[in-house]
């Protein structure tokens, strides 16, 4: 059973790759905790099955790009884009996109957090492995206000317009 609107995001560890140290974050990988990185914050969250797969890269990443000032404007503190890749290919993939820090682009690299939303996808017989299902959410303070999750190959509920409109 998947994660619902009205409960608190599952706890776990992501990963970010950090290009120049920080006061805080070492160069390279650093943990997070969800729930710490959460606390007393709106959350615009995506997910996608993988860095540098197509619809992810044409679509659902530059869409949250163009979407950073309008969701800013309208409280969103935070934007995070989760896959189940290690942070060093989500650090890849955010320096090819262009994300310039307006986007966290954290790693789920054994997709255990997917696996603790109920939401990981199998996509072994196409050679990804488990992954994680694309979805979006609003998390606000650590709970869950939206919630949209797409259907297995489609693109339709969990791009920026959407969680925009929900705001």
């Amino acid at each position: 059973m998947s994660i619902r609107i009205g409960e608190r995001i599952a706890d776990g560890t992501l990963y970010e790759y950090y290009d120049q140290p920080t006061d805080t974050c070492a160069v390279g990988p650093n943990a997070f905790r969800v729930s710490e990185m959460a606390k007393g914050k709106t959350i615009a969250l995506f997910a996608v099955p993988g860095a540098f797969t197509p619809t992810c890269s044409e679509k659902h990443l530059p869409g949250y790009l163009e979407a950073y000032d309008d969701l800013r404007a309208k409280g969103v503190d935070e934007i995070w884009c989760v896959a189940v890749n290690d942070a060093f290919v989500m650090g890849a993939w955010g320096r090819a996109q262009g994300v310039d820090g307006r986007v966290r682009m954290l790693g789920d690299g054994s997709g255990e957090w997917a696996r603790r939303l109920g939401l990981e996808l199998d996509l072994s017989a196409r050679g990804m492995g488990v992954r994680c299902q694309r979805f979006s959410a609003l998390i606000r303070d650590g709970v869950v206000e939206q919630l949209n999750i797409e259907a297995p190959g489609k693109f339709e509920v969990s791009d920026a317009a959407t969680l925009l409109s929900q705001l």
